[in-house]
């Protein structure tokens, strides 16, 4: 599980500050690369846009890694943002482990 107080970067930060920024790609570039629309990028740039399985292959595509590295980003990310959203962690914490509940 996922135990450190430090939230993990998010795919837009890893996607700009990582690949975007070095080198020298713009929104509409990095959309017309991946054959989506500016409006997708710009979404997934500033975190308003999870990465989905196609997403993940396309960006594996353009930027020459693979699809793991961008949906472990995501899950990282969401896994951090349930284990520390005050409601979500007293609903996993409601969850009653099988092997007790006999």
């Amino acid at each position: 599980m996922l135990t450190t107080k430090r939230k993990p970067a998010t795919v837009g930060e890893i996607l700009v500050e990582e690949f975007m920024q070095p080198m020298g790609l713009t929104q509409a570039a990095l959309a017309e690369a991946m054959g989506v629309q500016r409006e997708h990028v710009n979404e997934l740039c500033n975190n308003r846009r999870t990465v989905t399985a196609a997403t993940a292959l396309i960006l594996a595509r353009v930027f020459g890694n693979s699809p793991d590295f961008w949906l472990n980003v995501q899950r990282r990310s969401e896994l951090w943002e349930a284990m520390n959203n005050p409601r979500e962690r007293e609903r996993i914490e409601r969850a009653t482990p099988l092997g007790s509940a006999a």
